[in-house]
C-alpha cells in the first residue's frame, strides 16, 4: 500500500486537502447552530466591525477538518513530527477558544504561546539554528541562541496572525494564500509533511473563507482559537524553511534567500503588528491593548467593503513575494533580498498607513481618489453576491 503511494506521491496532497474540505463543510453549519444555542458569539461594540452577534466557533471548524485530513494519511509517511505539531494546535485551539468565551488575560495567553512553542522546541526537535549566509552567517554558535530566536519568531508570527483578524475572510485568506505559497515551496523541496499539513489547512479554509465572507446567517468569526492555531502553523513552516536540517535547506538553490523568502510571505501581518504595538508602547500603553489602528481599519475607514479590504491587502502582501523572486531572479544578493522585503514591507505597512492619514488631514485630492476606491469596492450588496450568499445560508 506504501508503495503505490510512493509511486503516486503528487496525489497524496489531494487526500487531506479533499477530506478537510468536506468535513468543515459538514461541521460547519452545525457549530452555527451550537454557537447560537449556546451564546458562544462575538457581541457588537464600539471598536469592533459587525451590527449584531456572530458565533466564533470558526477555528473549531477549521481544526476538525485539519486533523481529520492530517489524520487520514498518516499511515502513509512518517508522522511522528505531525503527532507533536497537532498536540500543540490542540493547545492553541483550547486557550483561544476560551478566551473567545472568557476572554483570558495576555499574559496567561503570552505564557501559553511561549509553552506550545518551547514543546516544538525540546521534543518536536523544530529550530531556527541557520541564518542561511544572510550577512554571511551560517549556524548560531550557540543552542541556546537558536532556542531564543525560535522563541521569539514564533510567539511574534503567532500574535500577528492573530491580530489580522479584523474583516471577513483577511486572516483565512492570507493564511491560505500564505499555505499556498509555503505548501509549493516545501513541495519542490521534497518536505511532504509540510506539504501535507499545507494542503490540509487549505482544505479546512476555504470552506469557512467562503462562509465568512459571503454568508450571513452561516458567518463564523475563525476567532482566537483559529488565529492561534493558524498563527503556529504558520510558525512551524517558517521555523522548517530555516532550520538547517531541514530539507528546504539542501533544495534551496545558490543565493535564494531563504529569510527574505519566509519574511516577504508574512510581510504585512508582521510589519503592520511592529507599527500598531510600538505606537501603543510609545503612547505608554499595553502593547495587547485592542485599538483600531491597524490597516484594516484605515481601509475601512476608506469606505472599502470587507472583501475590498481582504482583497487590498492579500494584494499588497503579494506584491512583496513578487519582488523577492524577481529580485532573486535578477541576481540580487541574499542581504540585498533581505533589505529590499524589509523597505517593501515597510512602504505598504508604516508608510501606506502614515501616508494616508497625512492625505486625510488635508482632505487631498489622493484622498479623494481612494474614497472612490472604496466606494467602487462595495459589491457585496449586488446580485452575484446575494445569490451566492443565499445558496451558502441554505446549506
Amino acid at each position: 500500500m506504501n508503495q503505490i503511494f510512493l509511486a503516486h506521491e503528487w496525489l497524496l496532497p489531494l487526500i487531506p486537502f479533499v477530506v478537510a474540505f468536506l468535513s468543515v463543510c459538514w461541521i460547519h453549519p452545525r457549530l452555527v447552530k451550537l454557537a447560537y444555542l449556546k451564546g458562544i458569539v462575538d457581541n457588537p461594540d464600539q471598536r469592533k466591525l459587525q451590527r449584531r452577534p456572530v458565533p466564533v466557533l470558526g477555528g473549531v471548524a477549521v481544526f476538525f477538518g485539519l486533523a481529520l485530513g492530517a489524520g487520514v494519511v498518516s499511515p502513509f509517511y512518517d508522522s511522528s513530527q505531525m503527532v507533536m505539531i497537532l498536540a500543540s494546535m490542540t493547545v492553541m485551539l483550547y486557550i483561544g477558544t476560551m478566551d473567545d468565551i472568557l476572554e483570558l488575560s495576555p499574559g496567561f495567553r503570552l505564557f501559553v504561546e511561549i509553552f506550545c512553542v518551547l514543546l516544538l522546541i525540546l521534543v518536536g526537535g523544530l529550530v531556527i539554528n541557520h541564518f542561511h549566509g544572510l550577512w554571511g552567517v551560517g549556524a548560531l554558535p550557540y543552542w541556546w541562541c537558536s532556542a531564543l530566536l525560535t522563541v521569539l519568531s514564533a510567539v511574534g508570527i503567532i500574535n500577528a496572525i492573530n491580530l489580522i483578524d479584523g474583516v471577513n475572510g483577511l486572516s483565512s485568506g492570507f493564511c491560505i494564500m500564505a499555505c499556498a505559497e509555503f505548501g509549493g515551496f516545501f513541495y519542490c523541496a521534497g518536505d511532504i509533511t509540510m506539504v501535507l499539513l499545507a494542503a490540509g489547512c487549505i482544505g479546512a479554509l476555504i470552506p469557512f473563507f467562503f462562509h465568512n465572507v459571503f454568508g450571513k446567517t452561516s458567518r463564523m468569526f475563525i476567532g482566537d482559537g483559529g488565529t492561534l492555531v493558524m498563527g503556529l502553523v504558520m510558525s512551524v513552516f517558517v521555523i522548517h524553511v530555516l532550520d538547517s536540517g531541514s530539507l528546504c535547506a539542501v533544495f534551496a538553490p545558490e543565493g535564494f534567500g531563504l529569510i527574505p523568502f519566509a519574511l516577504a510571505v508574512l510581510a504585512v501581518p508582521v510589519f503592520d503588528t511592529l507599527r500598531v504595538m510600538s505606537v501603543r508602547v510609545k503612547n505608554r500603553v499595553s502593547p495587547f491593548h485592542p485599538d483600531k489602528t491597524h490597516l484594516h481599519h484605515l481601509f475601512i475607514d476608506l469606505g472599502f467593503s470587507h472583501i475590498g479590504t481582504t482583497l487590498s491587502i492579500l494584494f499588497l502582501n503579494a506584491l512583496v513575494v513578487g519582488t523577492f523572486w524577481v529580485l532573486y531572479a535578477v541576481g540580487v544578493s541574499i542581504s540585498g533580498q533581505f533589505y529590499a522585503v524589509v523597505a517593501l514591507s515597510f512602504l505598504v505597512t508604516f508608510g501606506l498607513y502614515y501616508l494616508v492619514r497625512w492625505n486625510e488631514r488635508r482632505n487631498t485630492r489622493f484622498y479623494r481618489m481612494l474614497l472612490r476606491l472604496g466606494k467602487a469596492s462595495q459589491f457585496e450588496r449586488k446580485g452575484l453576491f446575494l445569490r451566492f450568499q443565499f445558496f451558502l445560508d441554505r446549506i
